[in-house]
């Protein structure tokens, strides 16, 4: 049995006075939490051995992640902002004829066609022995393509969770605040199995995940604030939010907070620089789908600004012709429909590691652009620096081929008004001094600003709030025809 379903196991018969997992309606001790499990887990024993999981976050999720690997099933997580017509896809691709749902997504599961089991509240007194085989097939958000399904076994979910947790210190006397949707990878990792081997505590933020998979962050500082957690992860628009937050109300984080993870984009510098003067430990991480999530993250009182530091332990990371590559028990065992992967795996980034073994990602192998001067650009490092100013949610820098930069800009919630109301020749002038310290080639010279809710609808942004390069290409025309020019 993995170790993460041995100690689920224990909590039937322990710390019942202490809290597991709660979110805005159910409180649930270690005993209730793996007492749903196991009544769960007897539910799901005769269901097909591929099954989606539909819902918001919250303990069902939880507890119904849990008992279906319990059962041996292996799961394909179904976010509820997916269009119908992009989980009909993954419904497809996965052969999927059933779904377990959450009770707020019972009618978008109706609407599927399928067979659906609604997550229910049976418990059982024992906890039945867990059948081999179960897993988890995850779709990529991808910046480019239509997304691939990754093949991962209960086995490697266990393994990153292990390394994750001895890398951030993570212990019983955390408190993990959830804050991105479940359906990611890493947040099903950091929320659910961390705090499961350790015996640490979780609560589920739901209406605050539900607006971050709507690409439009809500009021994180409440949550903050309310529940005084100790660690948390966040994605870098999420990072800005707070920031900004924080900043116009002139408050601190909460006492307490030991360590923010921050991940799924590059974080600039600067946004880093101004967490870490109001006081929010950020710890720069990176990882991909295809090795289980996190690869390299920075350690409490080992953090190394501009990189996103060291490899977790049992993975080896190299660096082959500018391009990062990863051994180690984690790397995925295949794409869904092709042969199992390689080892080690090529991850299609370009990177380096410094002397003391920090890992520093600079962008990836595929998207760099050759402008007609002949320029070699990383479009990641230019919106890096971008994203360090709070008025920008998300960007996409364009221009392969051309005499100069152009960048498709999706406004924060602060920098809304701003952004879609100022002469063009001052959004010039600011998008110069936001790269003053980048050489002149790298620097745009033309844009375009789409709202964040524009952006959703049109497929421009994907689950965790980063720009889909492909459709940023193919919008920016179009984009730039449809907004009106307001003069100087």
């Amino acid at each position: 049995m993995v170790e993460m379903l041995q100690v689920l196991r224990g909590w039937s018969t322990s710390r019942d006075g202490e809290t597991a997992m709660s979110d805005d309606n159910s409180v649930l001790t270690p005993g209730e939490f793996a007492a749903r499990v196991a009544g769960l887990a007897e539910d799901f024993h005769d269901l097909p051995r591929v099954i989606g999981l539909l819902g918001g976050n919250g303990t069902d999720w939880a507890v119904a992640q849990l008992a279906a690997w319990v059962a041996g099933k292996t799961i394909v997580p179904l976010p509820t902002f997916f269009s119908l017509p992009q989980l009909e896809h993954v419904i497809r691709d996965a052969a999927i004829d059933h779904v377990v749902a959450t009770r707020d997504a019972l009618a978008l599961a109706a609407a599927l066609g399928i067979g659906t089991t609604p997550i229910s509240d049976r418990r059982a007194a024992a906890f039945p022995a867990p059948t081999p085989g179960a897993g988890v097939i995850v779709y990529t958000s991808g910046s480019t393509g239509r997304p691939k399904g990754v093949r991962l076994g209960l086995e490697q979910i266990d393994c990153q969770a292990r390394a994750l947790a001895k890398a951030i210190e993570a212990s019983p006397r955390d408190l993990y605040l959830s804050v991105l949707p479940l359906s990611l990878l890493l947040e099903m990792i950091a929320a659910i199995c961390v705090p499961v081997l350790v015996g640490a505590r979780t609560h589920f933020a739901s209406s605050v995940a539900h607006s971050v998979g709507a690409g439009r962050p809500a009021d994180v500082l409440k949550e903050f604030e309310r529940w005084r957690p100790t660690t948390t992860v966040l994605v870098p628009q999420l990072l800005s939010t707070w920031v900004a937050q924080l900043e116009a109300r002139g408050k601190r984080p909460p006492e307490g907070l030991r360590y923010v993870a921050v991940g799924g984009a590059p974080v600039s510098e600067a946004l880093a620089e101004r967490a870490w003067g109001l006081g929010i430990p950020v710890h720069e991480g990176y990882g991909l789908t295809e090795c289980c999530s996190v690869v390299a993250v920075n350690r409490p009182g080992r953090r190394k600004a501009a990189t996103v530091g060291e490899p977790l332990p049992g993975l080896d990371i190299g660096i082959e012709d500018g391009e990062v590559v990863v051994n180690g028990a984690t790397v995925m065992e295949g794409y869904l429909h092709a042969a199992r992967a390689e080892q080690p795996w090529r991850t299609g980034d370009l990177g380096s590691l410094d002397q003391d073994g920090f890992l520093c990602v600079t962008g990836r192998k595929d998207k760099l652009l050759v402008t007609a001067f002949g320029r070699n650009i990383c479009p990641e490092w230019v919106e890096a620096i971008l994203m360090g100013d709070p008025r920008i949610a998300a960007c996409s820098v364009l221009g392969h081929g051309q005499e100069h930069l152009s960048v498709l800009l999706v406004p924060s919630t602060s920098g809304e008004r701003w952004l879609m109301e100022s002469p063009r020749a001052h959004i010039l002038l600011w998008l110069e001094q936001i790269c003053i310290d980048a050489p002149l080639y790298a620097v745009p010279k033309d844009f375009v600003v789409c709202q964040a809710t524009e952006a959703k609808r049109i497929g421009l942004l994907t689950s965790n709030g980063r720009i889909v390069r492909d459709a940023a290409k193919r919008a920016y025309p179009a984009l730039k025809i449809a907004r009106r020019p307001i003069a100087a």
